[in-house]
């Protein structure tokens, strides 16, 4: 296969790209800037080299304390977003790992530049102040948002129509706050902790209670009345447990501690329905963590309510407070005649709160005392007891496990939507002889697929892909960024992915004909202008095929704008109206209004005019498009020689004198395909029926007439 001139053209422009552009600009802030912004009785130190932190101070009597730390998340987490460009943060992180303040320097996030404006991202970044590192915060329903100081897992409202780019945010803020938290404040050194084992779930044996034990899969720890008072010695709970004092070596508490929801735990110790039904309960990523406790020492309490956070308990991991809440299981479970009258419940971690199977669980069991009847003084004591799984039962985490994770898992319903449209499109495209054999058929599926593409692809799961992706790749390639926060936009990756490979199938038109949520707002506008009465007009060949290089130049020049300025390239990639009509669904400032609006209206008079002649992804999907392994449309000798029928009805203007496609500029739509077959339509075809004698059903028609009878039908 030949590579076009054209084509050899870009390649060698990307090439130029790569050689001449350096990597991107990191921190602004200066000593100037930090004075400015932190003025006195603050103290701004010297910027470290090691982590590039700038200490705070503050003055107290002969003292100068480090109050808090700040830094710039480029600096530290350079995520890029959907520009290709990380978010540059301005984080200020107290000496206790508390979000002091957090501004926004710059972004170039598409859906925040004049889209959504920085309104909604700045009042996101807000939510920040007051949290902790010590909290889990996840993006979700700000569900526990009247005691978000006090919880361990905080869920902050995200920012609807910029999802993914609000968890870019999220990424970068947490990721560069850790490591200053892990340098600085001695968190969780050395584990990336976004990083979360899984357990295995085709790991299971055969096991009693005791093997369970001894195979590590059930930790016990028992606490005797000695140890319990010898805690309280010189507190007001001194002395005040005769039962302790009677028998000190007696037990006080024996706990219990396992992960239910491992096979050779849970199979064992429940009935399999029971073990069904557990699945059931459990979201992906969530953990069942069995608690038994026996002897004097109740570890519910008499105050303890089903399906509640329990006050005798509680759970670190790494320093890190994780929330257990009982999942309210109602079944029995085999366990030895000792124990069988202990009370027990299973609590639930949530995936949020990010509990990792690989490391120890660090519990601690709280004990209150109290002395006087009317205004008793209370003192409470905790006592720590872990609890670590065998490796054998988990799968060490990966590279697969980071945040990008729980949003593939948290859009799996619509990515099976996805796939089982891609498979019908896949299925129609190698079909297209049967589809195509019926015209109405055709109709019937192309409008409904496009309703899908427009409804589902575009306005609801905001699957448009853009040029934004391509120069988001080159700058991020260009500056030697990682290319993983693509992974948070699943349904571009998906889409992507499928687009690739059809490159080397059927070239360009099945993305550009099916699958662009704008292509098909254009084409169902003018199906509903025909109907109306209104004709497309006609551009005469010399004009279109020179308009047609329009959008090559278009697509070089945002290329090379990519190289040299982000802001230039976030100016210069408006000349596409996605973003406006599909992913705002028109709700922006009126001139992106005006210039989205005029495109989709043109295409009733000049037919998908803004696809053939303006837009560079059309461009570059053309370019690409040309690693089409086969000419898969039908053809027959007399096209073009003399027939020109298909020509004359192709709305795209794909199809040359004589009678050859030009797949570059084919969008699929499969009307030539309707045409070869019918013998209403096909001239050879008729003619041919002459010479057998038989009489053909001449259409009423004229031939450039009949071209909407095949694309226009309902």
């Amino acid at each position: 296969m030949r590579l076009s001139i054209d084509f050899c053209k870009v390649i060698a422009l990307w090439v130029a790209a790569l050689l001449v552009c350096g990597p991107a600009h990191a921190g602004v802030m200066t000593r100037e800037s930090m004075l400015k912004a932190f003025p006195s009785p603050l103290i701004v130190g010297e910027k470290e080299q090691g982590v590039p932190v700038w200490p705070l101070l503050k003055q107290d009597g002969t003292a100068t304390p480090i109050v808090a730390y700040v830094f710039e998340s480029i600096d530290l987490a350079p995520i890029p977003g959907f520009s290709g460009t990380p978010f540059n943060l301005l984080v200020m992180l107290s000496a206790k790992g508390e979000f002091m303040n957090v501004k926004v320097l710059s972004q170039h996030e598409p859906v925040f530049l004049d889209g959504l404006g920085e309104g909604p991202m700045l009042r996101f970044v807000e939510q920040y102040q007051g949290l902790s590192l010590m909290q889990n915060i996840k993006i979700g329903s700000n569900l526990n948002s009247a005691n978000k100081v006090g919880s361990a897992n905080v869920y902050i409202d995200g920012v609807s129509k910029a999802t993914a780019s609000v968890r870019i945010l999220n990424q970068s803020l947490l990721s560069s706050a850790l490591k200053v938290a892990r340098a600085k404040l001695g968190y969780a050194e050395g584990r990336d902790p976004d990083l979360v084992a899984r357990i295995k779930p085709d790991v299971f044996a055969p096991m009693d209670w005791e093997a369970l034990v001894n195979a590590g899969l059930i930790t016990r720890k028992t606490f005797r009345n000695r140890d319990i008072d010898q805690a309280f010695v010189g507190t007001v709970g001194e002395g005040l447990d005769a039962e302790a004092r009677l028998a000190p070596d007696a037990n006080f508490i024996d706990l219990y501690v396992a992960y239910l929801n491992v096979p050779s735990v849970g199979r064992n110790l429940m009935t399999p329905d029971a073990w069904q039904y557990l699945q059931r309960r459990l979201e992906p990523g969530e953990q069942a963590l069995l608690v038994l406790g026996s002897g004097r020492y109740s570890l519910l309490g008499e105050d303890f309510v089903r399906g509640a956070v329990p006050d005798r308990v509680t759970l670190h991991q790494q320093s890190l407070p994780l929330e257990i809440r009982d999942l309210d299981l109602d079944t029995r479970l085999k366990l030895p005649p000792p124990l069988r009258a202990a009370p027990w419940r299973v609590f639930r971690v949530i995936a949020p709160a990010g509990l990792d199977p690989a490391q120890a669980l660090d519990f601690e069991l709280h004990v209150t005392r109290s002395k006087g009847m009317i205004y008793p003084e209370r003192v409470r004591k905790s006592f720590a007891f872990g609890a670590q799984l065998p490796e054998p039962y988990f799968e060490a985490a990966s590279a697969d496990n980071k945040t990008w994770h729980s949003i593939w898992t948290g859009r799996r319903g619509e990515l099976v939507v996805l796939v089982l449209a891609l498979a019908a499109l896949t299925w129609a495209l190698r079909q297209q002889i049967g589809l195509s054999h019926s015209p109405r058929r055709l109709a019937y599926f192309r409008t409904g697929y496009l309703l899908f593409t427009l409804g589902f692809i575009g306005w609801y799961a905001q699957g448009q892909l853009s040029i934004v992706n391509i120069t988001a790749l080159l700058q991020a390639v260009i500056a030697g960024r990682s290319l993983s926060f693509f992974l948070y936009d699943p349904m571009t990756v998906l889409l992507w992915a499928f687009v690739i490979v059809t490159f080397f199938l059927w070239g360009r038109g099945t993305f550009c004909g099916w699958l662009c949520p704008f292509g098909a707002l254009q084409e169902l506008v003018s199906k509903l202008a025909w109907r109306l009465g209104i004709r497309p007009m006609q551009v005469p060949d010399r004009v279109d095929a020179r308009l047609k290089r329009v959008k090559y130049a278009v697509l070089a020049g945002i290329l090379v704008l990519a190289c040299f300025s982000v802001p230039w390239t976030d100016r210069v990639v408006e000349v596409e109206p996605f973003k406006t009509s599909i992913t705002l669904v028109f709700d922006r400032a009126w001139p992106f209004v005006v210039w989205a609006g005029v495109m989709v209206l043109l295409s009733a008079f000049v037919y998908k005019s803004y696809c053939r002649y303006l837009c560079p992804l059309g461009a570059g999907m053309a370019l690409l498009g040309r690693l089409r392994r086969i000419d898969w449309l039908p053809r027959r000798s007399e096209c073009g020689q003399p027939c020109q029928r298909c020509r004359n009805d192709c709305s795209y203007q794909a199809i040359d004198k004589k009678g050859a496609i030009d797949y570059d500029e084919c969008f699929q739509c499969l009307d030539c395909v309707a045409i070869y077959q019918s013998e209403q339509l096909c001239v050879p075809l008729i003619a041919k029926s002459r010479k057998s004698n038989r009489p053909p059903v001449i259409p009423i028609v004229p031939v450039r007439e009949a071209r909407p009878a095949v694309q226009g039908e309902f």
